[in-house]
């Protein structure tokens, strides 16, 4: 799954595929306008650089939602936990942090 950032919008692409947890944004889409799309649709919180953004897991079961099938939550609990091992998950486990590939 990845996210897409446009200018005011957030999409999920492919949430089935927990192994791919990124966020794309275009490449003109400053820092200060990505911040304000990924806080605004309630996705989470970018980081000053626009190079991360810290994704609410809360965020992504939304997003998700009638869009995967039964064992999804398992594999959500897996990448979450990767993502602790890796130390990209928040302390508190509700944001998980991705890195933004520019488009």
């Amino acid at each position: 799954m990845y996210f897409r950032i446009t200018p005011g919008d957030v999409e999920l692409v492919d949430p089935a595929d927990v192994r791919a947890f990124h966020v794309t944004a275009p490449a003109d889409l400053g820092a200060e306008d990505l911040a304000a799309t990924v806080r605004d649709t309630g996705l989470g919180e970018a980081t000053a650089d626009g190079g991360h953004v810290l994704v609410r897991v809360d965020a992504v079961r939304r997003l998700a939602a009638g869009r995967v099938g039964p064992g999804w939550e398992d594999d959500l609990a897996g990448m979450l936990g990767y993502a602790r091992s890796k130390g990209w998950l928040s302390d508190d486990g509700g944001s998980v942090r991705a890195h933004v590939e520019r488009t």
